[in-house]
């Protein structure tokens, strides 16, 4: 996004500005510290380096939104100025650009398209305990495992809960993101789980009905965060990944991480395990809090062995502003630019949107700390961080019958390089209305106040450098810094 919309007014127009990522606290750490970052995590001898996705997600950074990379050309419907637009990266991990564009984006289409109309939602969301967060972020594998017993085990509550109310055979739906980041940037994958608050059942005319569920109790919420604990430490027994083994005396559980783990990918299992403890000691912890009963954790939470489950948050059927909010609350990137802060002796401090409870505000990293713990939220290709289940999944028969039908919306010639609709079944948003929608607020020209519009993507090196030079840009992005010698 190229403005803050903190000022603006429901309605109104803002100039356009364009955002100069060179600028900003996160740029310049990677620009001045990823060639030593990568020089220590590399082991020359043994021909080892980190994968090439997390490398390239890293260094794609350095290219987000740097005119030179290649732009879009705006130009004022009124008064002909024209205005550049950098391309971003399309990052999957930290970018707060890219990040910000996929929560608008992704929360207007799970809204408009995914999302049942007129059907109160509630925010399931599940934590794991810290000695599983590493083989968990590891393993792709595990993390879909726990996934599924854990919204199975939703679902299971909410099919008994309305049987008993006289709805057998109800169908329930969901659709979960994946966070990989806790709030000071350490690794902990966790899910935010949007269930439809309720089920779907076949009215006697055959057709699909919603019944909304009573409202849980803490101790449904306790039950359901017993349940999951035990099934997910099941599974993870039998696969071999913990030995699990009571410790007397302490009502605790020691866990004993499979050894294997992390011998296909070692410098990756390395890292991953250094940005889970936050700490250069690569050794997880190997003890687990099993309590005889789940302990209560705010209004509707519960913890059980480790495993915290929270359901407060509730959108109501008719909240169509909240059932927004709450999507883009789950798909919210983890890091925002205006939460860094360099300090005098060159680290960097990390502010925290809400304290922790025991006051904690900010912590304060080395620079190659800051991107260790960047590189080990680069989710592995191929392995999508939003999930659907049950009647909004894709291979759902009733499926069809729940989303919203809604006619392609027509998408202006400002979004579009070349005046036209995207193809049929595409979900796209285009820049322009996205800012719309998102912030309600038109872009002008900021020399007559007219409408933009796009009319060209200029991506050759030799028109890029010509165009820049006309307008006295700058035609070379910032060069990284070569790697320090270590102390």
């Amino acid at each position: 996004m190229a403005t803050k919309p903190a000022a603006a007014a429901p309605g109104a127009s803002r100039s356009y500005a364009r955002r100069q990522p060179e600028t900003t606290v996160l740029y310049q750490i990677l620009q001045e510290h990823l060639a030593t970052f990568e020089q220590q995590w590399s082991q020359a001898e043994e021909g080892r380096a980190l994968p090439q996705f997390v490398l390239e997600e890293l260094r794609g950074f350095l290219a987000c939104g740097v005119l030179c990379r290649g732009f879009a050309v705006l130009v004022c419907g009124a008064c002909k100025e024209r205005q550049l637009l950098a391309f971003c990266c399309k990052g999957r991990a930290f970018c707060p650009c890219c990040l910000g564009r996929r929560m608008n984006e992704g929360a207007a289409n799970l809204v408009d398209h995914v999302l049942p109309e007129g059907v109160p939602l509630r925010q399931w969301v599940l934590t794991m305990p810290f000695p599983l967060r590493f083989p968990l972020a590891f393993d792709g594998e595990l993390l879909s495992a726990v996934l599924r017993l854990f919204t199975d085990t939703v679902d299971t509550w909410y099919r008994r809960r309305l049987a008993a109310l006289g709805v057998p055979g109800g169908r329930c739906g969901a659709v979960t993101v994946i966070q990989r980041a806790a709030s000071d940037l350490r690794l902990n994958p966790h899910f935010h789980t949007v269930f439809l608050d309720g089920v779907y059942a076949a009215s006697p005319d055959g057709t699909l009905v919603f019944h909304p569920a009573p409202a849980p109790t803490l101790a449904d919420i306790e039950q359901v965060a017993a349940r999951i604990s035990r099934r997910a430490l099941r599974y993870l027994e039998k696969r071999g990944v913990i030995a699990p083994v009571t410790a007397p005396g302490d009502g605790e559980m020691q866990v004993a991480l499979d050894e294997n783990l992390g011998e296909e990918d070692p410098l990756l299992a390395q890292l991953l395990a250094v940005a889970t403890r936050g700490a250069s000691d690569t050794r997880p912890p190997v003890r687990i809090a099993g309590e005889d009963r789940p302990t209560a954790k705010g209004k509707l939470g519960a913890e059980a062995a480790g495993f915290n489950l929270q359901a407060a948050t509730r959108v109501a059927a008719q909240d169509n502003k909240g059932r927004e909010a709450l999507c883009r609350y789950v798909l919210r990137p983890p890091l925002a630019n205006d939460r860094l802060e360099r300090l005098a002796d060159g680290r960097v401090r990390l502010s925290f949107k809400r304290p922790w409870r025991d006051g904690t505000s900010s912590v304060v990293l080395e620079p190659t700390a800051l991107i260790a713990r960047l590189a080990a939220l680069v989710p592995a290709p191929r392995r999508h961080v939003t999930r659907y289940f049950g009647v909004l999944s894709s291979h759902s028969k009733l499926r069809s019958q729940v989303v919203p039908h809604r006619a392609p919306a027509e998408h202006e010639a400002s979004g579009e390089p070349s005046g036209e609709p995207p193809p049929r079944g595409c979900h796209y948003i285009p820049w322009l209305e996205l800012l719309r929608r998102t912030f309600q607020q038109d872009l002008q020209c900021p020399r007559c106040g007219g409408p933009l519009r796009l009319i060209a993507l200029v991506k050759e090196e030799e028109s890029i450098h010509k165009i820049l030079g006309a307008m006295a840009l700058p035609t070379e992005a910032p060069a990284p810094h070569p790697p320090r010698s270590p102390p």
